[in-house]
Order: C-alpha cells, then sequence, then structure tokens
C-alpha cells in the first residue's frame, strides 16, 4: 500500500467500515464459494471492514484475514470476533494452506511494477485446486483518485500478471459498483484455480 492509501485509510476507516460492511455481495459470493472445498481455509486478503469474513465463517470455512489499515483491523477483529492480523500483501506470512483466496477490491492499492510479485506470493499459499478470487476497478493504468492510487486492469493486461503462474482463469467477467450511486464504475471479477505443478 503506498502512503498516500494509508493515509487515506487512517483518516477514512469508519467512514469505509460504514460504506461497505453492509453491501450484499451474495452475487459475488455464489461465483466463488461454490468452487471452495466445503469448510475449508479461505484467506481474506485486504479484508476492509471484515463483512465477507464474516459471511464465510458463518457458513461453516475457517477464516484468516488480515489488512494494512490498523483502524480497520481493529474494526474487522471485532466484527468477525477473531484477530485480524495487520499486513501490507508483501509483508503477510503464513504456514498455512489456502483452500481460497479472496481479494476483494483489495489488490487494486498493489502498485503495478508490485503486482506480478504479490500474485505469485499468494499463489504459493493455495492448496493444490485452490480457488482465487480477485477484482479490480476497470481499466489499463495506474490511476490517483480521491485520496487513493488504483492499479486499474482489463480483462488483457490481467492475464500479462499470471503468465508464468501455475493458475488458470476459470471465469472473467464485469460488474457494476454495488455502492449506491456508484453503479455506473465498472469492475473486472476474476475467478483462478491453482494447477498442478510437478516439483
Amino acid at each position: 500500500m503506498t502512503t498516500l492509501n494509508a493515509q487515506y485509510y487512517s483518516e477514512n476507516a469508519e467512514l469505509f467500515y460504514d460504506a461497505t460492511v453492509n453491501i450484499d455481495m451474495t452475487a459475488l459470493y455464489d461465483e466463488f464459494l461454490p468452487l471452495v472445498k466445503s469448510n475449508g481455509a479461505i484467506l481474506d486478503a485486504g479484508c476492509g471492514a471484515g463483512r465477507d469474513s464474516k459471511h464465510f465463517i458463518e457458513h461453516g470455512y475457517t477464516v484468516q484475514a488480515f489488512d494494512a489499515s490498523e483502524m480497520l483491523v481493529s474494526l474487522a477483529t471485532a466484527l468477525i470476533k477473531q484477530p485480524v492480523q495487520q499486513a501490507l500483501f508483501q509483508t503477510f506470512e503464513s504456514d498455512q494452506k489456502f483452500d481460497g483466496i479472496w481479494a476483494c477490491a483489495s489488490l487494486l492499492h498493489v502498485p503495478m511494477n508490485e503486482l506480478h510479485q504479490v500474485l505469485q506470493k499468494l499463489t504459493s499459499l493455495l492448496t493444490t485446486d485452490g480457488i482465487f478470487y480477485c477484482s479490480f476497478k476497470l481499466g489499463n493504468e495506474e490511476v490517483t483518485r480521491n485520496g487513493r492510487v488504483f492499479t486499474n486492469l482489463d480483462e488483457e493486461s490481467f492475464e500479462q500478471y499470471i503468465l508464468d503462474l501455475p493458475l488458470y482463469i476459470v471465469k472473467q467477467w464485469r460488474t457494476g459498483d454495488l455502492r449506491e450511486g456508484r453503479e455506473s464504475e465498472q469492475w473486472l471479477n476474476v475467478i483462478l484455480r491453482k494447477e498442478t505443478v510437478n516439483e
């Protein structure tokens, strides 16, 4: 996370929490969860308010969650009633392997020149046949907007970041923003599966 993004979430954590914690994510859960091992382990990578972790826990999954923002970590910990780790994508460590990784609207804060390395790291935390969901604002550039830096990707540019990784795309699709008044903003959603690698 850039210094600019860290400052934004430090100053606006409660506003962000209030704006996102109650969004109905059912349509995205319905794409992801049927592919993940029943009662499996999910990593909520960049968990924000903890909304998605709460849903996964309530549906029988074991969840490990982290976020870069100290304030959001505190709010998410209270929401899901279990510890949330404060970490960047670049600094997060775990001895566990996960059946699913959920990176909803979070990897978009990783700078373009660090994204491949972060995707490689997350892929190493997946079990074979594990499922990886991620989403980005639609585009093909790094932009600064409203006090935050975003890596925007489309279908073609995303694929460049996984060319040498043991991942294949199960599905790519576009959606409008689920927040009220922002429906015209387009998102790229991607579900990937980790392939068997002969080591």
